[in-house]
């Protein structure tokens, strides 16, 4: 179960939002074969002042059109499904909400074992997929 959450600002459409949500969902469905169903997201809208970040870094261009992307997710992918999937999230958000991909910062934490999660009811829940 991956948990995502996108941080961004509140000068976003409400239907861009969705769409950015939505193309990381799909690539972590492509890429890290989760279920469909297996869709938990946060998502922030912050005030522009409430978001801060350099115009430059590692020689990559950023705006107020910046998106902070963390994912939360079970340990176990290779450094190459790591690779494909922010490419993959990146070409989907450029693609669908016509976002630069220079805007987009992805963070992904690894949570060791299964038994870190709960899905509700206070219970340690099995799941198959990583």
């Amino acid at each position: 179960m991956p948990l995502v959450r996108i941080s961004l600002s509140n000068s976003y459409q409400q239907e861009t939002i969705d769409i950015v949500s939505l193309s990381i969902h799909q690539a972590l469905i492509d890429i890290f074969y989760i279920p469909k169903d297996d869709y938990f997201h946060i998502i922030e809208s912050l005030n522009e002042k409430r978001i801060k970040y350099p115009s430059e870094y590692l020689n990559i261009k950023h705006s107020s059109n910046i998106i902070f992307i963390q994912i939360f997710a079970a340990k176990g992918r290779t450094i190459k499904q790591k690779e494909l999937l922010y490419k993959k999230i990146t070409d989907n958000i450029r693609l669908n909400a016509n976002i630069s991909s220079n805007e987009i910062i992805i963070l992904l934490t690894e949570i060791e074992a299964k038994e870190n999660w709960s899905f509700g009811n206070g219970l340690i829940q099995t799941f198959k997929h990583i």
